[in-house]
């Protein structure tokens, strides 16, 4: 069996009109509950986001996914999401919403080493 541990994904994304239904991969959440491991990273084109819609907020769109991050890792001053347990952090995250930043649905896998697996996933689906 290809790793040890189990984990859980998801792919972040950024619709800029959600009526279109059209998005772009942004970043990856990863949690792996047996190595107590929660985080996101993301990388923004900001020219990819423009030509979906040229009249996004870029600047406000950068400070929700950093705070989207700082809830992943529970960082000080994240607000009431920021104090539940990882678990509960993932999944509030990971929630179905109708906004400009959205996850996928949730993927499983096996992996040694999540912060590995996160860069990976994120340079396979993102970069």
């Amino acid at each position: 069996m290809q790793g040890k541990f189990l984990f859980e994904y998801a792919v972040i994304r950024v619709m800029p009109r959600v009526e279109r239904e059209e998005f772009i991969n942004v970043g990856i959440i990863l949690f792996c509950a047996k190595q107590k491991f929660l985080k996101s990273i993301f990388a923004l084109d900001e020219n990819r986001i423009k030509a979906f819609s040229a009249d996004i907020d870029v600047s406000e769109l950068k400070a929700n996914l950093t705070a989207f991050e700082r809830i992943s890792v529970g960082a000080e001053g994240s607000g009431p999401i920021g104090l539940y347990d990882q678990a509960s952090r993932f999944r509030w995250l990971t929630a179905t919403r109708s906004t400009v930043v959205q996850c996928s649905k949730v993927h499983p896998g096996f992996c040694d080493d999540a912060e590995e697996t996160l860069l990976r996933l994120h340079r396979e689906l993102v970069l």
